[in-house]
């Protein structure tokens, strides 16, 4: 287990939209559904993701884009014809699920879109980690998996939705670590640390077991270097030492685990590394500026506070 993959852990897509005709010059999509992220593949053709408030980006084919939401965007043949024809807008919810083209089969454009929710506070950091919209190069896993793809989203098979869902959940992943490893990209810290032989086995083992009781011996044992050696690289990728490090992340867990009002807070302090639920409590308001009961208090059903 590292940052990346508990980050990912909650992402997940929810309904996919497919375009045949309605993709016929001239057009445009308005994606509305307050997606946290949205993918967009389009598997023939091309387009312009136009993000609200934001600069015109091309997406061709076989390209992937990543849109952080929960803004709405556009998707279009022609970026400035949205404002000079704003009769050629059709709203867009990936919720709806996969359609079947309507048009013939050379129609211009065909995307492939999904939307993916983003809950808890634990996979918001990667949202933090984000532009607004990300281009990955047509080199990328989906490349040759377009026909695929496409199969999938018209063969009007049992459990389509599920299989396409499935797909963009692996397509997301594989688009995410694509656009982070690109050099212009800009990857947080955490995922250039990632790589480093003194702090990545020590910052895998934080992620992997967050409840035990690290120490700076103990965390310069697994990274097989000294305990000045480890202290002085994470202070220089991360930006803190280890230990703070640990608490920032426990707490990050807790305020997920509060989420769940079957949980109690003793449990939540012994999950991430607690003895006593006073010591927790102390280090959660120390963190996040209040109690973890008043932070589960004014929580809403499936939200966090900012």
């Amino acid at each position: 287990m590292d940052p990346f993959d508990d980050l990912l852990r909650g992402v997940r897509a929810h309904g996919a939209v497919f375009g045949g005709s309605v993709l016929t010059p001239p057009w445009a999509l308005r994606f509305t559904d307050d997606a946290h992220l949205t993918l967009c593949i389009p598997l023939r053709g091309a387009g312009w993701i136009v993000p609200d408030g934001g600069q015109p980006r091309p997406l061709r084919t076989g390209e992937a884009a990543i849109v952080r939401g929960p803004a709405p965007f556009l998707f279009t043949d022609a970026p400035a014809s949205p404002a000079g024809r704003p009769e050629l807008v059709r709203d867009v919810d990936c919720g709806t699920g996969p359609r079947t083209p309507e048009g013939p089969a050379d129609s211009p454009t065909v995307l492939l879109a999904g939307a993916c929710r983003v809950p808890g506070e634990v996979p918001h950091r990667l949202l933090r980690a984000l532009p607004p919209v990300a281009v990955v190069p047509d080199d990328h896993d989906c490349a040759s998996m377009r026909g695929y793809l496409e199969a999938q989203l018209t063969s009007g098979l049992p459990g389509r939705q599920i299989v396409v869902d499935r797909l963009l959940d692996w397509l997301l992943v594989c688009t995410l670590r694509a656009w982070f490893d690109r050099p212009q990209a800009g990857p947080p810290a955490w995922y250039r640390a990632l790589t480093d032989d003194v702090v990545g086995p020590a910052l895998r083992a934080l992620h992997e077991a967050p409840d035990r009781r690290w120490t700076l011996p103990s965390l310069a044992a697994v990274a097989g270097v000294s305990r000045s050696t480890l202290a002085q690289r994470f202070r220089t990728l991360l930006g803190r030492p280890p230990l703070a490090y640990l608490t920032e992340w426990r707490m990050t867990l807790a305020a997920d685990l509060l989420s769940d009002p079957g949980t109690t807070v003793a449990a939540v302090a012994r999950r991430v590394g607690y003895a006593d639920a006073f010591g927790f409590s102390t280090a959660f308001k120390r963190a996040k500026g209040m109690s973890p009961a008043a932070y589960r208090a004014a929580l809403r059903p499936g939200d966090l506070p900012a």
